[in-house]
């Protein structure tokens, strides 16, 4: 079977995954994504750990485009986006994700893999041990827009939506937590859109990338994702009901923290 194929069914099967979990957890897909594909091209195509890492997150970031999408569309519908917390702390996300993009493609794949590994530790650290207090400080419009620049840079760097940095940070500046998850959801697209076209940009007339893809956006995989994540968001979203979603958040940062362990080891 050609690697291409194997690739794009492959994804196919991560996007069901990656969308029942988003579902149940709320968490991006990203965290899950970024490491599997990473392994894929490695394993398939050939790519080496210093080529791969920049199209992962890239490709990542692609696919929350399609899923942000609907994600914030629905909490517009439910009144969850309040209109300066998003406009100050998206300006902020726009610019952090462009120059988040940009350093991404220009450090080197070694360091961007063990940079990306140590911040998911730090993300599955907060999933089991966080809990969302709020300060005594008030989200000023300053503050927002700071929020949203580093929110914004680290996730492009990781390739994934940010709630599981925007939403903390928001609520410690006493947004509302009905507030804070409607803005991560409509600041996962931003984040996702100029991310993407950074990394475009960036990838343009770069050589070591894999056929079929846009800068450094691998689209079979982007295709792959979407078509049936965008589904199982839905299933997931109705089996979170019914299950102990602490239990599944605790078991999900643990299989996290030992796939970082593994990046850090060696993707190859």
């Amino acid at each position: 079977m050609e690697p291409m194929v194997v690739i794009l069914v492959s994804c196919l099967l991560l996007g069901s995954i990656v969308g029942i979990l988003a579902g149940m957890l709320g968490i991006g897909g990203g965290l899950i994504i970024v490491p599997a594909l990473s392994y894929l091209l490695v394993h398939f195509l050939g790519m080496t750990t210093e080529a791969v890492m920049p199209v992962a997150i890239a490709t990542s970031l692609s696919t929350i485009i399609f899923t942000g999408m609907s994600s914030a569309f629905a909490h517009y519908r439910l009144g969850n986006i309040q209109p300066n917390v998003v406009l100050y702390t998206g300006m902020g996300i726009a610019v952090g994700a462009v120059g988040g993009a940009q350093i991404a493609s220009h450090i080197s794949g070694e360091m961007l893999k063990d940079v990306f590994a140590v911040l998911v530790m730090l993300i599955a650290a907060q999933m089991i041990f966080g809990k969302q207090k709020a300060s005594d400080n008030e989200a000023s419009k300053a503050t927002l827009g700071a929020v949203g620049t580093v929110a914004g840079t680290l996730s492009a760097l990781m390739g994934i939506g940010g709630g599981a940095l925007l939403v903390p940070a928001l609520v410690w500046f006493k947004v509302n937590i009905r507030a804070a998850i409607g803005c991560a959801a409509f600041c996962g697209l931003v984040i996702a859109v100029f991310g993407t076209a950074s990394f475009i940009i960036a990838g343009l007339n770069e050589t070591d990338v894999p056929n079929h893809s846009l800068g450094y956006v691998y689209l079979p995989a982007t295709a792959g994702i979407v078509a049936t994540s965008m589904f199982t968001a839905n299933i997931g979203a109705k089996l979170g009901q019914k299950v102990n979603v602490r239990v599944l958040k605790s078991m999900l940062a643990c299989l996290l923290v030992l796939v970082s362990i593994r990046m850090i080891l060696g993707i190859e």
